[in-house]
């Protein structure tokens, strides 16, 4: 053999033996040690040297070839394998990067001032809710062993229902409500089963990023239709994607401008998904935290009113409510594809896992949901007229819209820089541009969450970013 192996064996280990000689070659072999070619002893020789049975260094040596580390060669020996070298010197992997870096800049971190899609880190109520995890975490630990229901956990399903006809006014069966894994879950759940690949989707001009990138990587077309200040512009899309098949919309709380879909519009866009065979899929993102006012009816509860042929699909989620690390959403679909859901969710788009399920049921059962739902409605309210005040003078608003603020730019003001720079004075604006299908020269803001703002530093926070503003503006 060309080289000397170091193999010290810990006899009093809990390791087998024939497991520490494996490990030690391999290392040896990977490291470099043991070059290609390069000759092992023998059972016999190897197995004298460390005072083993042969047996145990012959387990050892199958595990390598088995990992194709190894090759036998009969009289030839025992041989390190050769493995085809690459073209060129060997590059550097690259640094890890978030996906989608232009929207997500940390993942598990704490939200950052302005930071859009997270609740308050500091009025969550932890203890109450880690009480309720650790009793689910034991129910589910002691239910039988068998598989879950993909549609979601039955307890959930009903409180969702329950939940919906009390804050949504939409009366569904239990038998409607799929749980997912977050809104991504549902629109991906809402693309297999439906068979839209292939098709057209309308897409609220300006309208969340990420639907529109998560269409495209499902095979829909994505064609942006404009809003106005009644929402989605129907004859719009009508006039230029009649065919469509698919129409994504916000009615609730339009995203990101905020404006609430007119009940003209909303009569339009059923009478199109109805004639055209088309589906209307609602993101109701946010209508539970309305601070302002009542929230605008759910198109669904409309639609699912008048029976028969109806045509929207309702999304929820409980990211923004309770924490985006619960990755738990849900859709409510029309009776006439209760059947075909549970198939696409069984095969494709389970249910997350059950504890997570059970927890939320219980926290929804037992009145919490509600109780933290008012409590958050005062705080966000409060830190929005807090946020207001504190721009006043330095940026100007140009609406304020669900639990953001957005702020006007000069045109041609590069945002994406500005949020971009924003992040190492612990802030984390949302650049506007990106939600537009086709960013243009007048389409810079920046969107504030209200959520996570912290008085003491508000006002340092807001004349930094009136700063950063000014510099790339």
């Amino acid at each position: 053999m060309d080289t000397d192996l170091s193999i010290i064996l810990d006899r009093a280990a809990a390791t087998p033996l024939a497991i520490q000689i494996h490990g030690a070659l391999r290392q040896a072999i990977l490291g470099g040690r043991l070059a290609a070619g390069a000759r092992l002893p023998s059972w016999r020789d190897l197995a004298a040297r460390l005072g083993v049975a042969r047996g145990t260094v012959r387990v050892a040596y199958e595990r390598l070839m088995d990992e194709q580390l190894v090759v036998g060669m009969g009289a030839a020996g025992t041989r390190v394998a050769r493995w085809p070298a690459p073209d060129g010197p060997t590059a550097p992997p690259p640094p890890e990067a978030p996906p989608m870096p232009g929207f997500f800049h940390d993942f598990e971190g704490t939200p950052l001032a302005f930071q859009m899609g997270v609740p308050a880190q500091d009025a969550f109520p932890y203890t109450q809710w880690s009480r309720v995890l650790a009793r689910a975490a034991r129910a589910a630990a002691q239910a039988p062993v068998g598989y879950p229901d993909p549609r979601g956990h039955p307890e959930l399903r009903r409180e969702i229902a329950a939940y919906l006809a009390i804050s949504r006014s939409i009366q569904c069966a239990p038998g409607q409500v799929l749980v997912t894994n977050g809104y991504a879950g549902a629109l991906n759940l809402a693309v297999r089963a439906l068979g839209l690949e292939g098709r057209t989707a309308w897409m609220e001009e300006p309208g969340f990023p990420l639907t529109r990138t998560a269409l495209t990587l499902a095979g829909v077309r994505p064609m942006p239709v404009p809003v106005d200040g009644e929402g989605l512009d129907v004859a719009a899309g009508i006039r230029t994607g009649p065919d469509a098949a698919l129409a994504v919309v916000t009615p609730g709380q339009q995203a990101p401008l905020g404006m609430a879909l007119s009940l003209a519009r909303r009569v339009a866009l059923l009478d199109w998904a109805r004639r055209n065979g088309a589906w209307v899929l609602e993101d109701d993102y946010l209508s539970e935290l309305q601070l302002a006012g009542r929230a605008a009816p759910a198109l669904a509860a409309v639609d699912h009113a008048a029976g028969g042929d109806a045509r929207v699909l309702h999304a929820g989620t409980f990211s923004k409510t309770i924490s985006p690390a619960l990755r738990l959403g849900f859709l409510v679909v029309p009776t006439s594809l209760i059947g075909r859901f549970g198939e696409v969710a069984a095969c494709l788009s389970p249910a997350p896992a059950a504890p997570v399920q059970r927890a939320v049921a219980a926290f929804l059962a037992e009145g919490h949901y509600l109780r933290h739902l008012r409590r958050m409605k005062r705080l966000y309210a409060a830190r929005r007229v807090t946020l207001l005040r504190s721009l006043d003078g330095l940026l100007p608003v140009r609406t304020t819209a669900g639990l953001s603020v957005m702020v006007s730019l000069p045109s041609g003001t590069n945002d994406i820089a500005i949020a971009n720079q924003a992040l190492a004075f612990g802030m984390a604006p949302v650049p506007l541009s990106p939600w537009h299908a086709a960013p243009g020269a007048n389409q810079a803001g920046l969107l504030l969450g209200v959520t996570n703002l912290n008085d003491r530093r508000l006002g340092t926070d807001c004349r930094r970013l009136a700063e950063l503003v000014a510099r790339f503006g």
